[in-house]
């Protein structure tokens, strides 16, 4: 087969913790196989439809969603949208006419999988979580490979063609060394006092957003600054907050982060949810990190995974419902705490799976050449 002749469809997404992974795989299919096509299939509506054509790929939509946790007309529709996706995904997995189908969970990656593993297409999917989704474990006995972050996933996944590869991750997010300086100039911070980073992933986190905004005035009082990433929705309140607080020059408010590697650079802490991304690209960086996990996760993977990193003191938790009393104080403790913070730092570095990218795509060439 002629490197030419290769082309390779992935699928999935709905939140950042699934495309952003995608992307990277992308990413590193496009550095070794430079005149691959490669072409995604994700869910209609979803941000996916966006993010991956501003990284330069294309891609398809299928009318397809996730059931409600309570009654709702989506639900009755959904046999009906499994069925129509399904259709589509063969059409277009036969227009395309891939050597390997690739998915990362979410809504899309259920029917193209399957429509794959219908017509013969070789399959791989990648699990992002300590827990995995309920689209890799319906679809785990029919997939030719899958690429695990975590060890021991053998309750959930066949032995035999699982691998643990890690997380691929963003290569330009986790790049900071020799950033400090920058990062704190491009936020417009003080090179001298600490900072802490919130990240509540894409859509941001309301529990740690409300928690910011009850004591805010505990960050001048303690001269701690703060890179405030708030999600779309929150973000004109925080504004309005850190205005009427008179702290703008020690808070930066902003719904979303390009730059994440100059965020990570410029910050002494990060307070997170327990996306597997998330982790993933702090145990590279090896930042002290207070975890939120997102209790509504599914099957709750959020807290299972940042459980995995505190019980090796990697990372502290508190859990969503105490943020508002409790994260703050825990921000300002840490912060007093340089070595407390570097141990934690050098504990989650031992997590870290840099390479995953090129790992997966090792998992992806020898099914293609089989």
């Amino acid at each position: 087969m002629t490197q030419e002749s290769k082309r390779i469809i992935l699928s999935g997404g709905g939140t950042g913790g699934h495309i952003f992974p995608a992307i990277a795989i992308a990413d590193a299919l496009r550095r070794r196989m430079p005149d691959a096509a490669i072409h995604f299939v994700g869910a209609s509506g979803r941000m996916e439809m966006s993010r991956v054509p501003k990284a330069g790929y294309s891609i398809d939509g299928l009318w397809i969603s996730g059931l409600q946790r309570k009654l709702s007309f989506d639900n009755f529709l959904f046999p009906l949208k499994v069925v129509v996706s399904l259709l589509r995904a063969r059409r277009i997995l036969k227009k395309f006419r891939p050597q390997i189908v690739i998915g990362v969970g979410g809504y899309a990656s259920g029917p193209t999988l399957q429509a794959a593993v219908q017509l013969g297409i070789p399959t791989l999917i990648q699990e992002q979580n300590s827990f995995p989704g309920i689209t890799n474990r319906l679809l785990a006995k029919k997939v030719n490979k899958i690429c695990t972050a975590y060890d021991k996933m053998e309750k959930w996944f066949p032995s035999e063609k699982t691998v643990l590869t890690g997380n691929p991750l963003r290569k330009q997010a986790v790049q900071v060394a020799d950033k400090r300086e920058a990062g704190r100039a491009f936020f417009k911070l003080d090179q001298q006092l600490p900072v802490a980073l919130i990240v509540g992933g894409s859509q941001g986190a309301l529990a740690i957003n409300y928690a910011i905004s009850e004591q805010i005035n505990l960050f001048e009082k303690h001269k701690l600054q703060l890179i405030w990433q708030t999600g779309q929705a929150f973000a004109p309140q925080a504004a309005t907050v850190v205005e009427e607080a008179g702290l703008a020059a020690l808070i930066h408010v902003t719904p979303f982060i390009d730059r994440m590697d100059l965020a990570y650079a410029a910050a002494d802490l990060v307070v997170s949810r327990a996306g597997a991304m998330a982790i993933a690209e702090l145990a590279v960086v090896q930042k002290p990190v207070i975890f939120v996990p997102l209790p509504t996760a599914a099957e709750n993977h959020q807290y299972k995974n940042a459980r995995r990193l505190v019980d090796k003191n990697a990372a502290l938790l508190i859990e969503n419902q105490l943020a508002k009393a409790e994260l703050v104080p825990a921000m300002i403790k840490l912060i007093a705490s340089p070595k407390i913070g570097l141990e934690m730092a050098e504990a989650i570095g031992l997590f870290a799976l840099p390479n995953a990218d090129e790992a997966i795509v090792d998992e992806i060439v020898k099914l293609i050449k089989r």
